[in-house]
C-alpha cells in the first residue's frame, strides 16, 4: 500500500484536515467497496445541503424544482458510536530524537482521521479529551459539520498535566445509549491505574473497545550511547545514566511492562495494537482497520 504521509511531510504541512482526508480517502479508495449505513438505506427524509456533502446525494430533481440543493438522509441499520478517547497528559507531549512529531500530534492526527472514516461510513463519531486540568467533550453526532466539530475540540487541549482519576469523566460515554467502539489512544507508560479504570468502566456488553498504544523508536530501541539525562516530563523528576550500561536493563524493563499491559488489557476484552510514531501514519490505520475487518468477518 502506498504511504500517503510520512512523519516528516507531515512535519512540514501540520494540516489536520488535510492530512486527515489524505489519508482516510486514500484508504477508502484502496478497499473493497462495501454497503454504507446512512446512505441509500431506506429513504428517510430530505435536509439542507452543507460545504462537504458529497454531490451524489443532492437530490437534483428537488433542485430543478426547487432551485435549492437538498440532499437525502436515510435511516440506518444500527447507530454505531465511535469514541475517540486521547489521553492528554504531559507524557504525551514525548518525541523521539530523529522523529518529526510527538505523540500528542500524532494522536490528534489519528483521532481526526478516524472521525473522517467513521463520519464517511454513517457511524456518530465523538471525541473525549482528557487530562487533570482540562476535559473536551463532543457528544458523537451524525451530519458532515460533526467532522469540523471535532477537529476544533482537537486543537483546544494541551498535552499537560495527568490522566484523572475520576469517574466522573467516564459519563459522557455511559449517557449514550448506544453500541459504541471506544477507541482510547494513549502511550499507556503514566497513570497506568487511572487509564486501566477508565477502561473497566467503558468497557460493557454493547461496546467493542480497543487501545492504541503510541510509542517511538527511542523508547522501544533505546539507541543511547553515554551519559543521558532523562527527564520525567510530568513529574520533572531527572536520572543521568549510562545509555550503553542501561539499555539491556531498560529493554527488559520494557518487555515486562508490555507483557504486564497485555496481559491486563486481554483480562479486559480489549484489543491492543501499538503503533510506533515514528512510522507512517496509514501503517497505523492499516493495522487498525484489517483488525477490525477480521473481526467483522
Amino acid at each position: 500500500m502506498e504511504r500517503f504521509i510520512d512523519p516528516r511531510t507531515l512535519a512540514r504541512v501540520k494540516d489536520m484536515p488535510l492530512v486527515a482526508r489524505s489519508v482516510a480517502e486514500g484508504f477508502l479508495s484502496g478497499i473493497q467497496p462495501s454497503q454504507q449505513r446512512g446512505v441509500g438505506i431506506e429513504f428517510s427524509q430530505y435536509r439542507a445541503y452543507e460545504p462537504g456533502d458529497e454531490p451524489r446525494r443532492v437530490d437534483w430533481k428537488l433542485f430543478a424544482r426547487s432551485d435549492r440543493y437538498f440532499v437525502r438522509e436515510a435511516d440506518r441499520e444500527s447507530e454505531i458510536a465511535t469514541w475517540i478517547v486521547i489521553d492528554c497528559s504531559r507524557s504525551m507531549a514525548q518525541r523521539s530524537e530523529s522523529g518529526a512529531w510527538d505523540k500528542f500530534d500524532y494522536a490528534r492526527h489519528l483521532a481526526a482521521t478516524l472521525a473522517y472514516l467513521a463520519q464517511r461510513q454513517g457511524d456518530l463519531p465523538g471525541l473525549l479529551m482528557l487530562n487533570t486540568r482540562q476535559q473536551q467533550v463532543v457528544p458523537p453526532a451524525a451530519g458532515e459539520y460533526q467532522w469540523y466539530r471535532i477537529l476544533k475540540a482537537l486543537h483546544a487541549v494541551a498535552a499537560e498535566g495527568r490522566f484523572p482519576n475520576d469517574a466522573s469523566m467516564l459519563s459522557p460515554v455511559r449517557k449514550l445509549q448506544l453500541p459504541s467502539l471506544v477507541v482510547v489512544i494513549s502511550d499507556f507508560h503514566e497513570a497506568q491505574d487511572e487509564l486501566l479504570s477508565f477502561m473497566r468502566g467503558v468497557t460493557t456488553s454493547r461496546n467493542d473497545v480497543i487501545a492504541l498504544q503510541l510509542l517511538c523508536d527511542d523508547e522501544t530501541a533505546f539507541p543511547f550511547r553515554g551519559a543521558v539525562n532523562f527527564e520525567d516530563l510530568e513529574s520533572g523528576e531527572r536520572i543521568l545514566v549510562s545509555g550503553r550500561a542501561a539499555r539491556a536493563r531498560y529493554l527488559e524493563a520494557l518487555e515486562a511492562y508490555e507483557a504486564r499491559l497485555r496481559q491486563a488489557m486481554a483480562q479486559l476484552d480489549v484489543d491492543l495494537e501499538v503503533v510506533d510514531i515514528d512510522r507512517p501514519l496509514d501503517a497505523a490505520l492499516q493495522a487498525f482497520l484489517q483488525r477490525r475487518l477480521l473481526m467483522r468477518a
